[in-house]
């Protein structure tokens, strides 16, 4: 599929729930509660997925909320993982009950993971997520490595919180054969809002001179690798704000509840649920539609805040 820019569109990201084990900092406000509302079932999954792959999606992240708060997360990545066109199947997680099931997913057909960790120490760690369990995501970690699965650590650096710990992230991708990405401080909560808050790639470059650029694995990448001598991982700068990558992005996003999102950075979204029960070629032409349409690019700005929080829209 082909928006009106001309950008592939062959990457979809799926929300499986808005519901969360943790409340991270840079996600979603203290107060806000995470409720299973108009959840998609496996069967509306599997219709949907049926129609992305006729349209020519090939790539599939399952997000949330937290994914794992799915008991039939098994159910679903053997659903996708079913349809032969696609050839890259990861999910994004807390990671604090994934070393239990991991087996089981792996089974399924899951191909890679994307774990979200903030800090290294545990009392931040804590204090960041706001009740989560460090020692139960270096067990996902070390677990995911066991089953020879691609690992990518996401960390959301935020002044005053992690950004003392950039080296020792650094150090991971290193000694251990994965991925650690930083990401930059997005408005989808009211600390997101705070620019004095964002720590931009460069300065994490001047920083650590000794890492240089690294070929991307893939052309449509959000993330600018690094690479070091030695090193047995990579480290990936994915700068949203400072640096757009916006021209080269191949993803759309179906939210846990049925809305088709073309871009994180704006709200317009198509909701796709009256068409689920109806003619498939409706279904089909209400989403070409929507992906030819996809924004130019992302709307955030000093002023911008996101109509959803970040687990209502998916990672």
């Amino acid at each position: 599929m082909r928006d009106w820019m001309g950008r592939d569109i062959h990457y979809l990201r799926i929300s499986l729930t808005e519901r969360c084990n943790l409340k991270c900092i840079y996600c979603r406000e203290e107060t806000e509660y995470c409720q299973a509302k108009q959840e998609l079932s496996l069967m509306e999954l599997t219709r949907l997925m049926r129609v992305f792959v006729e349209l020519g999606i090939t790539k599939v992240r399952l997000t949330g909320g937290e994914p794992l708060v799915r008991k039939d997360l098994e159910q679903i990545v053997r659903m996708v993982a079913s349809f032969p066109e696609i050839r890259d199947l990861s999910i994004t997680t807390n990671a604090q009950g994934l070393a239990e099931r991991l087996p089981a997913l792996r089974r399924a057909g899951l191909q890679r993971v994307n774990i979200s960790l903030d800090s290294l120490d545990a009392a931040r760690y804590r204090c960041m997520t706001r009740g989560g369990d460090l020692n139960k995501v270096i067990n996902s970690i070390q677990a995911a490595v066991r089953e020879k699965m691609m690992v990518k650590i996401n960390v959301v650096l935020v002044r005053g919180e992690n950004d003392t710990e950039i080296g020792d992230f650094i150090a991971l991708a290193r000694d251990y054969p994965i991925d650690v990405r930083f990401i930059e401080l997005m408005p989808f909560s009211t600390l997101g809002t705070a620019d004095e808050r964002r720590v931009p790639g460069e300065e994490i470059l001047a920083q650590y001179p000794f890492l240089h650029p690294a070929a991307a694995r893939d052309p449509s990448q959000p993330a600018q690798d690094y690479s070091g001598n030695g090193f047995a991982g990579h480290v990936g700068l994915i700068n949203p704000i400072s640096h757009k990558f916006c021209s080269k992005c191949s993803r759309a996003r179906l939210t846990s509840d049925g809305k088709l999102r073309m871009c994180l950075g704006q709200d317009e979204e198509t909701d796709l649920r009256p068409w689920l029960y109806g003619s498939e070629e409706h279904l089909i032409q209400v989403i070409r539609d929507a992906i030819y349409h996809k924004p130019q690019a992302h709307g955030f700005c000093s002023t911008y805040h996101a109509a959803r929080a970040m687990n209502q829209i998916g990672g």
